[in-house]
């Protein structure tokens, strides 16, 4: 039964995965932009699905292999913080929802795709602890995925964004947002970090 529920929300994520604008700001700008993440959320019945997309830079301080005990342990903290989705992306209260399942994969090797020297060199003055082996441009992308109950889905009317305080290299979030009703793209930033639907 419980199959039956996640197929429909699979498919609404996979729907929403590449709107026409994220696609076009991919031919752009490249696949990589430090500061600048995505997130999809699907509500279907009480089931809220949420996909997470951000840079390593973003969420661990920095993109390089983690070699040494400091960045591992960097890493650590920051996958178990990205495991408390409920704490970084907080419907309305109303809403009584508990998360149910968490995923979170970091995922190495990603290249800054159409990015020249001076783009990558403004990306290294921004992170001090920004690094490549061997210069080679090479970078990590975090990706999670939540699954939450919800007692009253209706009563989903705002998100708080607890994502800035908890990573705050990260400035951006693109937000796409599929329900019965339709689907609406937004962006939320560390300045307002509050999505009313």
């Amino acid at each position: 039964m419980k199959i039956l529920k996640t197929i429909p929300l699979a498919a609404l994520l996979a729907a929403c995965a590449l709107t026409a604008s994220q696609a076009e700001e991919h031919r752009q700008l490249g696949a990589h932009v430090h500061g600048h993440g995505k997130l999809n959320i699907a509500i279907e019945k009480n089931v809220v699905s949420i996909e997470l997309e951000a840079p390593g830079a973003d969420i661990a301080g920095f993109e390089h292999e983690a070699n040494t005990k400091e960045d591992k342990a960097k890493l650590e903290k920051a996958k178990a913080t990205l495991a408390k989705g409920l704490e970084l992306f907080t419907p309305a209260s109303a809403a009584g929802c508990k998360q149910t399942s968490a995923k979170v994969a970091l995922e190495a090797g990603h290249e800054h795709e159409g990015e020249g020297k001076e783009e990558h060199d403004k990306h290294a003055a921004e992170a001090k602890d920004h690094d490549h082996d061997k210069g080679e441009d090479h970078h990590s992308e975090f990706h999670a995925e939540y699954a939450f109950e919800c007692v009253a889905p209706e009563k989903i009317t705002s998100l708080s964004f607890g994502y800035f305080k908890q990573f705050p290299n990260a400035e951006e979030l693109d937000v796409t947002v599929i329900t019965p009703k339709g689907q609406s793209s937004y962006e939320v930033t560390k300045d307002k970090p509050k999505l009313e639907l």
